[in-house]
């Protein structure tokens, strides 16, 4: 009996090591070796280092200057993703997106069908950080205008920043709008606040 106990004693603690602290260790080093950008949290910074936010979490935008990101359910909160819940066919979910259309076209003076629905659709993590390449270029105009400068250079730098869907087929090209406007910022300078 006693045997018996002692290699379940001894069977345990070795299972405790290997799966509780060995195996997670491991994990850890090829996490940081491999992926050192990703172990950190995909996180962004200025020149200077400091912090601004990171490639996985979208930001709420609303100068004119910049690319607005998609709508959040969450208001931008990462720390409680998630969408709304409710259904396409909603009340409350159709005045919304009505809402969210109509406050597009207005500051983007565009119409109803040049209008992508990720600009008036909030994802289902809330937080999406990207946005396709139509969603963006409808802002471009409204963003060149508020930074006094030709749209094409506005075109030039979204294509500069845009990645291709995954391996070439899954989703469709996009950019992230943290990313993007940090580079808006690069190339012109801040825009003008707007008052």
């Amino acid at each position: 009996m006693g045997k018996e106990l002692r290699h379940a004693v001894a069977f345990t603690a070795l299972t405790m090591l290997l799966f509780g602290g060995a195996y997670h260790g491991v994990l850890w080093v090829i996490g940081r070796v491999a992926f050192p950008a990703q172990a950190e949290g995909s996180v962004i910074r200025r020149a200077d280092g400091t912090v601004v936010g990171s490639a996985l979490v979208a930001q709420r935008f609303v100068e004119r200057g910049y690319v607005h990101s998609r709508p959040s359910a969450v208001e931008y909160d990462a720390a409680s993703t998630g969408p709304s819940n409710n259904g396409s066919a909603n009340p409350e979910q159709i005045a919304l997106e009505r809402k969210r259309l109509q406050a597009v076209m207005a500051e983007d003076d565009v119409k109803a069908a040049q209008v992508p629905s990720e600009l008036i659709t909030a994802s289902g993590s809330g937080i999406d950080p990207d946005l396709p390449l139509a969603g963006v270029d409808v802002q471009v105009s409204r963003i060149a205008a508020a930074r006094h400068v030709p749209a094409a250079r506005i075109r030039s730098l979204i294509a500069a920043h845009a990645d291709a869907p995954t391996w070439g087929f899954l989703g469709c090209a996009r950019v992230n709008v943290l990313e993007l406007n940090l580079a808006l910022n690069e190339a012109f300078g801040p825009p003008p606040t707007s008052h």
